[in-house]
């Protein structure tokens, strides 16, 4: 059975605390792993949670602030040592080229395994697999920086009682799929759209376009909320969100699972990040990451 989870590995924004590492997320996604985002202490962090070097596929940075890419160089030198067997791609903003190669070539070690770069520069695909479409959009803060977007293709879901009220059954399945159409019966009369699974990967920005084109449709919406509302001139001076506008955008666009992350270490208690995400009018499902935790992606409808 395909995986489809996030395992929050850090959830601290610029300073880390006693229980809040610097940034890190990994994307389990049909046996692909995705790390988002990889701050200090990422390497750790993995061991805790369970993850090994094997399983990252992808690394994908949103910008190069050092809570955002500074595990950077323990990941790669540890993908080299674990002699992982299978390619691995990076995507970046591509104006941090140098910061990119100063930490994969931050100390000397023996490089074993192929990663291929893919830099962002605009808006669009930079990816596709089988399973899903990577995409990028440009965010609003003080340095370059891109959220990610995985788009499952879309796909025919085939209705049971409407093939035998056809008569359809066993090969004629196919052959009606492959065909579109068999003996007057059509691939629509029996059959209909499931929309592919949405994941979206925001962090550190102000309200802008590539928030809710991100967003938009998201079965599950990763978004920082550095700040609590009462702070949103600290926010917007920062390139930040609060948890209110990070849901507002959320409920806006249509998330099923909204997950804030990125919290400031000047708020003592997490819940009320959840009081005003409500209080914005979000309705869906909430999490209030918390390090070390998994989160499975809504079932697909």
């Amino acid at each position: 059975m395909s995986v489809r989870e996030l395992v929050v590995l850090g959830t601290a924004s610029q300073v880390p605390t006693r229980h809040r590492n610097h940034n890190g997320y990994l994307l389990r996604w049909d046996g692909q792993g995705l790390l988002f985002d990889p701050g200090e202490g990422t390497q750790r962090q993995m061991l805790r949670a369970g993850v090994a070097a094997h399983d990252l596929n992808r690394i994908c940075i949103t910008h190069f602030h050092g809570d955002h890419s500074l595990g950077l160089a323990g990941v790669i030198q540890r993908i080299n040592l674990d002699r992982v067997p299978h390619p691995i791609t990076a995507h970046y903003p591509a104006t941090g080229g140098h910061f990119f190669d100063r930490l994969r070539h931050a100390t000397a070690y023996h490089e074993t395994v192929e990663l291929t770069q893919l830099p962002v520069s605009a808006d669009g695909e930079l990816d596709r697999t089988a399973s899903y479409v990577l995409e990028a959009h440009r965010l609003s803060h003080p340095v370059e920086s891109y959220g990610y977007r995985l788009v499952e293709p879309d796909a025919r879901r085939m209705l049971p009682e409407r093939l035998a009220a056809h008569g359809i059954s066993g090969p004629d399945v196919g052959r009606l799929l492959r065909d579109g159409e068999l003996n007057g019966v059509t691939l629509d009369e029996v059959s209909e759209i499931r929309t592919g699974q949405r994941f979206a990967f925001v962090m550190d920005t102000r309200l802008c376009p590539g928030v809710h084109a991100l967003a938009e449709g998201a079965d599950m919406l990763v978004i920082e909320s550095t700040f609590l509302d009462e702070d949103v001139q600290l926010a917007v001076d920062h390139g930040h969100l609060t948890a209110g506008q990070a849901a507002e955008a959320a409920a806006a666009a249509g998330v099923r699972h909204l997950v804030l992350t990125h919290f400031s270490q000047r708020y003592s208690d997490p819940q009320e990040f959840e009081r005003q995400a409500r209080a914005a009018g979000f309705t869906g499902e909430l999490t209030i990451a918390r390090d070390l935790m998994r989160v499975p992606l809504p079932k697909r409808t």
